[in-house]
Order: structure tokens, then C-alpha cells, then sequence
């Protein structure tokens, strides 16, 4: 009886599967799958036409053809196409922004069996040779520069880095040049000092920790002249976030060591119209066990006033750090920063914030 119920299921599943093949068409392409091969990146789009017969028993209809990224393109034949007769999957391929290998799928939405079909595609991208002007994109009248800032992230007040920029000579002539407004921190050198036309020679500089008037984040800028000609329009950026070294602290001295706390690091001063000031004082407190040292505090703009009423907090103590934010000239969200800089081993640099919405006033 069982085997007479598998049976009839098998025969009745049969059944349908026949019903739905003859209700389908069905896709029988030449290849499923193309390497394009090595392409160049600015050689315009790579195009390929998949093409494929409709061996089923009703007319085929492509209702859509979507890539994996952007940079593929499908077209395809649009009419349906009649059991015997041949369509097409064009991908186009835009190799441009893309070098390096690459490796895409293109599903095709049809009245099929399973209603999808899976092409790919792949190949390689070859690098275009970019101009001088793309490989130097900073202008500078007779320089053109990778890059004209020089960030030497975080450095110790007792320590010296040195890096440097490249540069390219475009005028068509010797430039020699100067260096104006070089700080007592930075040492700055060209080399050579006289470049010769179409040659490349690099700004090298020297950043001494130990030199800077005060802790924190340092921003300067250098001038350069050419040929004697002053053009402020001209320099380099050279920044840094200065700290103080703890790393001879013994461990003795560590566990003695003040620590920095606040009643609160974030401060939203809501809704407010332009040209009101908001006040609020932080509390900075020392949980340590001597004495804490304010050495520097440092608004993000100068819409923001702060002033703390100590710079030396006994341990257990607190001091209060009072912010003005101006809101003149200011609308729409606002999120400034207050940079901290104390003797706290464990945290010397603190950020704080305070930040809310300024609307126009009614």
C-alpha cells in the first residue's frame, strides 16, 4: 500500500514538473562566464554580448538584468524571444577609478525554470600613466606637489621626527627656492636648493618636540619663495599634536601619579537663536595623589571662550572650567571641542565637547 502511495506522489510530482518545463522557456547560452583579460583603465568601456538560444517551448522574456556594482552595465534583448531563436546579454564594463583585478556576476530575471540565470565576468585592469598634474596635484605656480601638508600626528616633548614633501619643477626654467616664516621648533631645507626644469627634489623637515612653546596641537605654516619672488599663496602645513613624555616614570612614581576626571565630558546646550552666548562650567577633579597640572587648554574655534579658574588642582580637589560659546555668526548644528593638556600619565590629552542647534531668530 505504501509503495502504491510513493507511486502515485512520484508520478503526480512528475506531473507537475513537466507542466511547469512546458510553461517555461529555458536559456542555452554559449558560455556563461568571460574573462575580459587585461584591460587599460582609460581604454573606455570593455563590452561583451552573452548570447544564448531559447530551447524551451514558449517565448522567452527577459524582465530584467542587474550587475553586482555600478561600474557593469547590462543590456539585453528586450522583445521576447521565440523558442528556437537567439537573444543577447550585453555587460559593459568601465574600467576607469577601477585598476587591479576584478571578478563580477550579472543575474539575469527571466520566465526560466528557476527564474534566474548567473553570468560573470572578470578580468584585470591595467593602471593608466597619470599626468604630471595628476600625480602632483598641488599647484604652486612653478612647483607642483604631491602634497603640501605634512602631519606628524602625535610627537614627545623631548623627542625630534623628520619627514618631507616631493615636488616637481613645471615652469620651464631653475627655480631657486626660499623658505619664510620657519618657526624655532621646525627645521626646514630644500634639496636641491636650485632644481633644475622637469626634475623632482623633496622640502624636508625637522620637527624638535623639545621646542615648542607649549603643549598640544602645533599648526604651522611655511612660506616659500621662488627665484626671490614672495607669494603668500605658497607654503606648506606642518602640524602635530605635542605631549609629554611619561615613559621614565617609575612605576612607583606612576601609582602616585594625579588623574584626571570631569562631572562630564559632553555638554548639549540644546536650541538656541544666533547671537545668544551659552555658559557652563565643567568640573575638573584630580582623583590622584598629587598635584594636577593644567599645562594647556584650547578651543576648537574662537567662538568658544575657556578659561579655567586653576591650573594646579591638589589631590581630592576640583576647579571649575568655564566655556562661553558665541553663537554670532553661527547656525545650524554645532559640535566644538576643548583640548586638554595635563600631566596625567594615564590621559594627557582630554577632549571635551559642547555642541546643540542654532536656528535663526524669529
Amino acid at each position: 500500500m505504501k509503495i502504491l502511495n510513493f507511486l502515485s506522489v512520484a508520478a503526480l510530482l512528475f506531473t507537475g514538473l513537466n507542466a511547469v518545463a512546458q510553461s517555461s522557456a529555458e536559456m542555452a547560452f554559449e558560455k556563461i562566464e568571460h574573462n575580459y583579460g587585461k584591460i587599460k583603465e582609460d581604454a573606455g568601456l570593455a563590452e561583451y554580448s552573452f548570447v544564448f538560444r531559447n530551447i524551451g517551448k514558449v517565448p522567452l522574456v527577459i524582465s530584467n538584468v542587474s550587475a553586482s556594482c555600478g561600474c557593469t552595465t547590462p543590456e539585453w534583448s528586450r522583445e521576447p524571444v521565440l523558442p528556437g531563436k537567439t537573444g543577447f546579454v550585453k555587460v559593459s564594463y568601465n574600467p576607469l577609478g577601477r585598476p587591479g583585478a576584478f571578478d563580477k556576476t550579472v543575474t539575469i530575471s527571466a520566465n526560466i525554470m528557476n527564474g534566474i540565470q548567473v553570468l560573470k565576468i572578470s578580468g584585470e585592469v591595467l593602471p593608466k600613466t597619470l599626468s604630471i598634474a595628476e600625480q602632483y596635484p598641488i599647484d604652486l605656480g612653478k612647483l607642483r606637489m604631491l602634497n603640501n601638508n605634512l602631519s606628524f600626528v602625535r610627537i614627545k616633548n623631548n623627542e625630534k621626527k623628520t619627514d618631507s614633501l616631493k615636488y616637481i619643477n613645471t615652469s620651464g626654467q631653475k627655480v631657486t627656492i626660499g623658505l619664510k616664516g620657519v618657526l624655532a621648533y621646525l627645521s626646514v631645507r630644500t634639496t636641491p636648493v636650485t632644481v633644475e626644469p622637469n626634475a623632482t627634489g623633496y622640502i624636508v623637515v625637522t620637527f624638535d618636540g623639545a621646542k615648542v612653546p607649549e603643549l598640544g596641537f602645533q599648526n604651522a605654516r611655511v612660506y616659500l619663495t621662488f627665484n626671490g619672488e614672495e607669494n603668500y599663496n605658497y607654503g606648506i602645513n606642518v602640524t602635530a599634536t605635542v605631549e609629554e613624555d611619561f615613559s621614565k616614570l617609575s612605576q612607583k612614581e606612576l601609582q602616585s601619579a594625579p588623574s584626571i576626571d570631569f562631572n562630564e565630558r559632553v555638554f548639549d546646550f540644546g536650541e538656541i537663536t544666533e547671537g545668544k552666548k551659552v555658559e557652563y562650567s565643567f568640573k575638573i577633579l584630580n582623583k590622584g595623589k598629587s598635584d594636577l597640572l593644567i599645562r594647556s587648554v584650547k578651543a576648537s574655534c574662537g567662538c568658544t571662550a575657556v578659561n579655567p579658574a586653576s591650573n594646579v588642582i591638589k589631590p581630592g580637589m576640583n576647579t571649575d572650567l568655564k566655556v562661553i560659546f558665541d553663537s554670532n555668526g553661527k547656525l545650524g548644528l554645532q559640535n566644538k571641542v576643548i583640548t586638554i593638556i595635563s600631566n596625567d600619565p594615564n590621559q594627557s590629552t582630554t577632549i571635551l565637547r559642547i555642541s546643540g542647534n542654532v536656528s535663526k531668530p524669529q
